[in-house]
């Protein structure tokens, strides 16, 4: 009996293994009888060999193996999925993002897949043997990542229309917090020597340089807002051979003095004859309208800080001398939208069409202004792709409207197969587009001129120009 092996089985630990120790030597740890008959034969005793008991007897196999497969195979495929879309967004984000900081972010979240797939590996080892102290670390940390990605995800698509993004959000919420709850009820850090120091020299610096990177890259240029001037003024006049038509040059340009590059949406420039009066009197009934036309074609083109687009067309007015106006007056008006919002394809340029042709091809919503003209749209994609993923597929619409003597632009943004009920007067709406996407309407300064005065001097123009024929 004293060379009897003795066999000594300890107590349980959270994830169930018994320890078992041969004369005092550690030998391996079970979870089940079959296992530990295993282990007893593997070291060469026989069935039935004494076995010492510590913290329960024979019949103390808390591991529950279903359910422990279960938790750890969901946790590991919540862990994968989460770094498949963490990799596709931080990918996109950190190759094709409009402005540095969102690209900076995108690679703040292709380290943060990393982790997630560091997190699933370390699953295997958590639910499994439990070989590796801090492993439960690392699962906690995959955890609280798919937290915070599922509640950002959600709180982006607050206002939002409920898109199956929205499923996979509240699903992936759900989750983390069940996950986390079981996790921490486990005590996961215990594998890990000063876990409090641990955490707070991970936490505090990476919160400082989320602030700084937050406001530096973030803040600061979201607060920025576009610097667009636009303008028009008349230029040289002069009159056709039978004096029966004056034909006036018109200067119209828009600049971009700011340091933010826009798309120009749309623009406008009119001339007016009537009575001389305030030349803050933009929309006097007094006053006829003599032209309106474009003066950036085609419209989408980026305009890029310091860059300015001009044109000069020449306006005709018939028969001047039966006209009793006192001035000529213009003016122009450029509706911008910021490019690092969004990405604005050639489409837009090319895609415009007339109320009668929309019509006629079934492509007209009659909700849509009903003093349209033409309307220009296409797809849009937003700055980032986690963007693109919480709003979703965006179209923009543009419409020249015309009301007798005036027209304007109205822009709608929304997703393709919405219908949109376009009220440009409505505050909510326009405030919507201009704190998302940064539209802007530049109105430029008035240029008048006595028109007599013009047509006066076309006519001196001409004279001077004329051959001498006193000599003949």
């Amino acid at each position: 009996m004293a060379n009897t092996p003795e066999v000594t089985v300890g107590p349980p630990d959270d994830l169930g293994w018994r320890k078992v120790a041969i004369n005092g030597k550690y030998a391996g740890k079970v979870r089940s009888p079959g296992e530990l008959k295993k282990l007893l034969q593997h070291a060469g005793l026989k069935p039935g060999h004494t076995v010492r008991w510590l913290g329960g007897d024979s019949l103390a196999w808390p591991d529950k193996t279903a359910q422990r497969r279960i938790i750890g195979s969901l946790m590991f495929i919540g862990f994968l999925l989460t770094a498949g879309l963490l990799l596709r967004i931080g990918w996109m984000d950190s190759q094709k993002a409009l402005t540095f900081g969102e690209r900076l972010a995108g690679y703040s979240v292709l380290a943060a897949a990393l982790v997630e797939l560091i997190a699933a590996l370390a699953t295997l080892d958590y639910w499994h043997k439990r070989k590796i102290g801090y492993s439960g670390a690392l699962v906690l940390a995959g955890v609280v990542i798919v937290f915070i990605c599922s509640s950002s995800l959600l709180l982006l698509q607050i206002g939002e229309r409920f898109t199956h993004w929205s499923v996979i959000g509240i699903s992936f919420l759900i989750g983390s917090i069940l996950a986390g709850i079981e996790l921490l009820r486990s005590r996961v850090w215990k594998g890990l020597r000063n876990p409090r120091r641990i955490a707070i020299g991970a936490i505090v610096p990476t919160l400082l340089a989320s602030i700084n990177l937050a406001y530096t890259q973030l803040y600061v240029p979201t607060v920025t807002a576009p610097l667009v001037m636009s303008g028009a003024e008349f230029r040289e006049a002069s009159l056709d051979s039978a004096r029966a038509v004056l034909r006036v040059t018109v200067h119209a340009y828009v600049r971009n003095n700011g340091s933010i590059p826009v798309y120009v949406l749309g623009s406008i420039y009119w001339v007016h004859g009537g009575p001389a009066n305030d030349i803050t009197q933009t929309r006097d009934p007094r006053y006829e309208l003599i032209y309106d036309g474009e003066f950036v074609n085609p419209a989408g083109r980026e305009l890029n800080p310091g860059e300015e687009i001009s044109q000069d067309s020449v306006v005709e007015i018939k028969d001047p001398d039966k006209l009793n106006y006192e001035i000529l007056r213009t003016q122009t008006e450029v509706y911008a939208i910021r490019r690092d919002r969004m990405t604005l394809p050639p489409e837009y340029g090319q895609s415009r069409d007339s109320v009668e042709a929309l019509k006629r091809n079934g492509k007209w919503d009659p909700k849509e202004p009903k003093n349209a003209k033409y309307r220009n749209e296409s797809k849009i994609s937003n700055s980032s792709e986690i963007l693109n993923i919480t709003r979703g597929q965006q179209r923009i619409r543009a419409w020249r409207l015309f009301f007798g003597d005036y027209s304007r632009i109205d822009v709608a943004i929304s997703p393709p197969d919405e219908k949109i009920t376009l009220d440009s007067h409505d505050p909510h709406y326009m405030q919507r587009l201009i704190d998302r996407y940064g539209l802007s309407l530049a109105r430029g300064s008035m240029d008048q001129t006595p028109f007599k005065m013009l047509l006066k001097k076309a006519r001196s123009a001409g004279e001077s120009s004329s051959p001498d024929r006193s000599g003949q």
